[in-house]
């Protein structure tokens, strides 16, 4: 894991503080690696402080990434380009974070904390930003035409039985 990066949520959007950098993916956690082919690349980030319309202390999380995750249908790597800009609302307490949640359910929300790790919010965004089953829109491997090469059916012989006899 990388070394943290710890903020004042609450101070840093409301001095409008920015933050910004490269995470090498190969210094992320785990949680990321693991779902990548491989450690190479790194992630640049942009974190911004400020205070939104409704006069709430917000982060704004901007990501770009050319990574390598693992295509589904032939385990091979292929190049996916993370772009993302999101935005977390701040709230002091449990109980003014439920009500603004329920009154807008687009709302990305999150207690402050009195400390924040930025790298772990960096993380936590990045995870939510790839694909769940990321796929080639053509497999170059051949895998999937041998696994559907012309095979015996394991079921002929039970056709085979429900068929009446002939006299």
């Amino acid at each position: 894991m990388s070394k943290p990066i710890l903020i004042d949520p609450l101070k840093f959007a409301r001095e409008g503080r920015s933050l910004s950098g490269n995470a090498p993916v190969a210094e992320l956690d785990e949680r990321i690696r693991g779902d990548l082919a491989d450690a190479s690349g790194e992630v640049s980030y942009q974190l911004d402080g400020f205070i939104d319309e409704l006069q709430r202390p917000a982060l704004r999380i901007r990501l770009t990434a050319a990574l390598n995750v693992t295509c589904q249908r032939c385990l091979d790597g292929m190049s996916f380009s993370l772009d993302t800009d999101s935005v977390l609302t701040l709230f002091a307490s449990q109980d003014k974070l439920e009500e603004a949640c329920e009154l807008d359910d687009t709302l990305d929300a999150i207690l402050a904390e009195p400390e924040l790790d930025a790298i772990a919010l960096i993380e936590d965004e990045i995870i939510m930003g790839l694909p769940h089953a990321p796929k080639h829109d053509e497999c170059g491997r051949d895998t999937l035409s041998l696994a559907k090469a012309d095979k015996p059916n394991p079921f002929a012989v039970l056709a085979a039985l429900k068929r009446p006899k002939s006299e």
